[in-house]
């Protein structure tokens, strides 16, 4: 890849990391702290989760991909390790979708027992489970399933790597019928076609409800149904960003690496990043309770610029003015009537 083209991908996976941490801190402080009671909603204690994956994303997967992009000298199984980071937070973003998608449809064909049901303990205890589901997935290669060829075999490689580690890249460790067979089909495309029929089954449901229902019931359904087709646009988003870098890997196992030009890779490494600064926007534009909460840490945040503004202006004239007194009174000592 020429020169300019990997500084065009280095600064705009930098772009794409502060907006991925500035946008979903926003989204934390938004549903913690801007919407009363939000985290005893299960749907908000996900999008809590998703928004922590992808604020990770920002901060750990961007900078490793620049970095395991063969500039960095590790022995394998530290290589393996940063490796897996990527896919344990790709795992928790799946994981998280797949439980929002979970959450909307018992609130739809369950409502008698879905307040026993969705408690905020279960709620919580459901998002440590995708969390520790996603380690287990994403770890999975260190117990085994990695790409043994960067692994030294035999006693004489094995003094002569440890002074002079191999560049670390992430096909150089990461098995790729690990990524095709158990990454993109089972860990992605299994839960992505399960979210599909989920959501079908939530719209036909709200259509059919909507034509049935009386006026005063249809405000409740059509806000339902509004919040669904956000959250199935964030679900969306996740594959259209996603399934393009899965089907790259498809094309390297099947016909080479003569199959995916590099410039196409990292075309497809950034929209996969991109993805977790495309969410907060989202939020923003499709939920009204993100929208207030929004509108209300920009409020609070233009105030305290205004106060610590407002403040410093009242504090110059007051020693000014105390100033001009003390040069008053010192003149006035100074002349004998």
């Amino acid at each position: 890849m020429a020169e300019w083209s990997w500084v065009a991908y280095t600064v705009l996976e930098v772009l794409i990391a502060v907006a991925c941490c500035l946008g979903n801190v926003l989204v934390v402080c938004a549903v913690c702290i801007g919407i009363r009671d939000s985290l005893r909603e299960p749907t908000f204690c996900f999008l809590v989760s998703l928004a922590v994956a992808d604020f990770l994303v920002g901060v750990a997967a961007v900078p490793l991909a620049v970095l395991l992009d063969g500039w960095v000298n590790l022995i394998p199984d530290l290589c393996l390790l940063l490796s897996c980071v990527v896919l344990v937070l790709t795992q928790a973003s799946v994981l998280s979708l797949l439980a929002i998608a979970v959450d909307r449809y018992l609130r739809l064909h369950t409502p008698l027992r879905y307040k026993a049901l969705a408690t905020q303990r279960r709620s919580w205890m459901a998002v440590s489970v995708c969390w520790t589901l996603s380690c287990l997935l994403g770890f999975t290669p260190l117990f085994g399933w990695r790409n043994y060829s960067s692994v030294p075999s035999d006693s004489t490689n094995t003094s002569s790597t440890s002074i002079t580690s191999p560049p670390c890249t992430f096909l150089s460790v990461i098995s790729l019928p690990f990524m095709v067979y158990f990454n993109f089909l089972g860990c992605v495309m299994a839960p992505l076609l399960v979210m599909t029929l989920l959501y079908t089954r939530i719209f036909w449901s709200l259509q059919g409800r909507l034509k049935e229902s009386c006026p005063q019931a249809q405000a409740s359904l059509l806000k339902e149904k509004r919040l669904a087709c956000s959250l199935a646009l964030v679900l969306i988003l996740f594959a259209v960003c996603w399934i393009p870098l899965h089907l790259m890997n498809c094309l390297l196992l099947f016909h080479g690496p003569e199959a995916v030009t590099q410039g196409t890779l990292y075309t497809g490494i950034l929209l996969s990043h991109a993805n977790s600064a495309v969410n907060p926007v989202v939020y923003a534009c499709r939920i009204p309770k993100i929208q207030q909460a929004y509108g209300q840490i920009w409020r609070r945040f233009l105030m305290n610029i205004t106060c610590c503004h407002g403040d410093t202006q009242v504090h110059r004239p007051r020693t000014a003015s105390r100033a001009n007194r003390t040069e008053t009174w010192g003149s006035g000592g100074m002349t004998t009537p």
